[in-house]
Parts: C-alpha cells; structure tokens; sequence
C-alpha cells in the first residue's frame, strides 16, 4: 500500500488503507481519509486535509505555500473533500489570512491534468475543471460548473452553478449560473440546456431559465432594471433563486 521510497512524515495523519506511491512524499500537518490513494511522486504539503476516496495522480503538487508575496508563513489550509478525482500535474495551494485563510475543493469533483487551483479558491461539488484550467487566487467556483481546457479566471471572479466554458475562455468578470461562455475575453451563448437536461431539470425550468437569460442579455434592460425583472419572475420558478442570488452578491459586474 505505501511503497518503500515514500517520505511520510511520522505526525502525517493517514488511514490505514491510504496508499502512497513510490517517490511521494507527505508532510508533518497532513490528514488524509479512508481509501484514498496517492499515485507516485506526488508531494503533499502544508497544513492539508484530503477527505476519503480520493485519487490523486502522479506529479501532483497539493499544500504548497500561495504564490503571493504578502504571504509570511502563517499556519493556513487546504481542504480537500470526497470522491474527487485529481490528475497529473495539478497544484493546489494553501490559503491566506488576507482572505478566509483556507483553499477548498468539495466532493466529487474531476480535476484534470496542470490544473492550478491558488490560493483562497473555493470549488464546490461535482465540478469539472478541463486540463490546463488555471484559477487565480480568490476565485469560487459554483456547483457543477464545466470549465473547458485552458479557461483562465482571473482573481475574485466567481463562477455560477451549472455553467460551461469553452476552449481557452478567458474570466475578467463573473459569470453567472447557468451560462455557456467562450471568449478573450469571454461572451455568453446562452445557457448550458443540455447540462441541465442531464441534472433532472424540467423543461418548464428550462425554459424559466432561458427567459431569464434573455432579459439578462437580449432585453436591453441595464443590469438592475434585468435583475429587478427576473426577480418578478421567481415566484413561478424557484431555479431562478440561484440566479437572484448571484447577480445580487456580484461585486466584479458580469460578463455581458
């Protein structure tokens, strides 16, 4: 289960059945849960909890110190939750005291080759984040967002819930739930239908969704006056919350 050439560091905290490959090598303040397994040359740092059921490839560089020049060694995290898969050559770093002092990633998420995630991010569940996909420091990431290959996001941009990015799309701004965007810097294309189809939403739901894209959009309304007129549509359609929510906490203005 732990090859011989695996560095684990005798205050480290794992399962019995954690598996480390050969060459890895796991820090002092490191916890990692039941059934999880660490591929070869993998390096965990930091103060970082990995839950259970996770596997993490080869290369992979998990814990380590923000790229942030304020940084000066305070005692932040990393959480990592459940039944996430994270391919080769991924870094995730630890959090810092500027922000909530933690970077987390959720459960069951697929995270694919040379994705950074940086400090203070938040990413929630069942996400996937395509090979090359770099988030600056501070970004949040909604539930089950598609980011495609090589998506930039620029730092404190947050990401809707149940959107999709295409090929190298750059974030300059939030982009809100439900939302297919593409672009340097990015556009919206309307909203991701067919991922939603496969959650379970109706099409009643859909449809509330796509009419409140349009006004978001197609209305001509500026962004408070489309923002009252989809509040006026949420009684009928409690998917619509999600949005209202989001457009009201935006503090970078959306992509438009």
């Amino acid at each position: 289960m732990r090859h011989s050439t695996a560095i684990i560091h005798p205050n480290a905290q794992l399962a019995a059945d954690v598996e480390v490959g050969a060459y890895s090598i796991i820090g002092e303040h490191v916890e990692i849960g039941a059934g999880t397994v660490i591929g070869p040359h993998v390096v965990i740092n930091g103060h970082t909890r990995i839950g259970q059921h996770n596997r993490i490839f080869q290369f992979c560089s998990l814990g380590e110190i923000p790229q942030d020049k304020k940084y000066t060694n305070e005692p932040t995290r990393l959480e990592i939750g459940d039944h996430n898969t994270i391919r080769e050559c991924c870094t995730f770093n630890i959090g810092t005291v500027q922000d909530v002092g933690v970077t987390r990633l959720g459960n069951h998420n697929w995270i694919m080759a040379y994705v950074h995630v940086a400090h203070d991010c938040q990413v929630g569940d069942h996400t996937i984040l395509a090979n090359c996909t770099q988030l600056a420091g501070h970004v949040t990431i909604g539930d089950h967002a598609i980011l495609g290959g090589f998506t930039g996001v620029h730092q404190f941009v947050k990401v809707g819930a149940h959107v999709i990015t295409g090929v190298s799309t750059v974030l300059l701004q939030d982009l809100p739930p439900y939302v297919l965007a593409s672009g340097n810097p990015s556009v919206p294309h309307g909203i991701n239908s067919e991922g939603l189809k496969r959650r379970g939403f109706s099409s009643a739901a859909i449809m509330a969704i796509k009419r409140a894209y349009k006004t978001l959009y197609k209305s001509g309304l500026s962004l408070e006056d489309a923002k009252a007129a989809i509040q006026s549509q949420l009684q009928a359609h409690a998917e619509l919350q999600l949005l209202v929510d989001f457009l009201a906490a935006t503090s970078r203005g959306i992509i438009r």
